[in-house]
């Protein structure tokens, strides 16, 4: 089996097209033609995740954020981005990224995994969107569910701190004692706060709030920041169990290494 087996498996699932203009995902360094050995799968491509690649004997980083994504002009080594790629390619190891076109999906997509783990139901997206090449309606940024009973205000966050295996999360007032229509984005959602306001939220749970951002809810919604890599951080679960599911016999693994650049005092 070769590289471009599993990246055209993957793209069935969140087809390139779907990318926001912005974006770089697809196959970064290396060369789809090769036989892939095994996959290891990440958020952000580091020199610690090349290392883990090379002891786990695996030829493929598939990563969520893309490692490239202004111009890569000079491999001086004076960057992590630099030393990153230069020791990948020195090992000929290949890297994918699936970013925005995974957020864009709701089926499998990174929104549906957050949306599974809270437990919420009757899922429909924030901002839909059209691709005539994707056979789908489901696409789109963010998405919004209901959990089956509703729970009060402080439960919740506890409930939200336990499902999200998170240590503390930046959120506004409570405007209301209890929740129940959840709305969500993984990474940076602040521009879909508006949407899950106009279509009765009780809650957004998203990240990268600035300051200024959380008066935008203003007593009609309650914001939740659970941060950028705690509220992705189980698409890596999602990309393994999606491959272990399509190739049976492939070796698919979770990168150990954590690459959250932010620590907690």
């Amino acid at each position: 089996m070769q590289i471009s087996d599993i990246i055209a498996y993957l793209e069935t699932i969140a087809p390139l097209s779907l990318q926001e203009s912005y974006d770089n995902s697809g196959l970064l360094v290396g060369d789809a033609g090769q036989e892939v050995q095994g996959a290891l799968i990440c958020l952000d491509s580091t020199e610690d995740i090349v290392q883990e690649a090379i002891d786990q004997n695996c030829n493929l980083i598939i990563a969520h954020h893309p490692i490239i994504f202004g111009g890569l002009k000079r491999l001086t080594g004076a960057t992590y981005v630099q030393r990153t790629v230069a020791l990948a390619i020195k090992h000929d190891i290949a890297i994918y990224a699936i970013h925005t076109n995974l957020d864009n999906v709701l089926d499998n997509g990174v929104n549906e995994e957050i949306a599974r783990r809270l437990g919420l139901a009757e899922l429909k997206i924030l901002d839909d969107k059209f691709d005539a090449n994707f056979d789908s309606k489901r696409i789109g940024s963010g998405v919004m569910g209901s959990l089956s009973t509703p729970f009060v205000a402080e439960a919740f966050l506890a409930y939200l701190k336990e499902k999200m295996q998170l240590s503390g999360v930046k959120h506004t007032r409570f405007h209301q004692p209890q929740f129940q229509k959840i709305a969500l984005c993984g990474g940076s959602g602040r521009f879909l706060l508006e949407k899950a306001i106009a279509l009765g939220a009780d809650v957004f749970i998203s990240s990268d709030f600035k300051y200024h951002e959380y008066f935008d809810a203003d007593g009609k919604i309650t914001i939740f920041d659970i941060g950028h890599y705690e509220s992705e951080r189980f698409t890596i679960d999602l990309l393994q169990r999606l491959l272990t599911e399509k190739f049976p016999t492939f070796a698919a693994y979770c990168a150990k290494a954590i690459t959250n650049p932010i620590i907690y005092g």
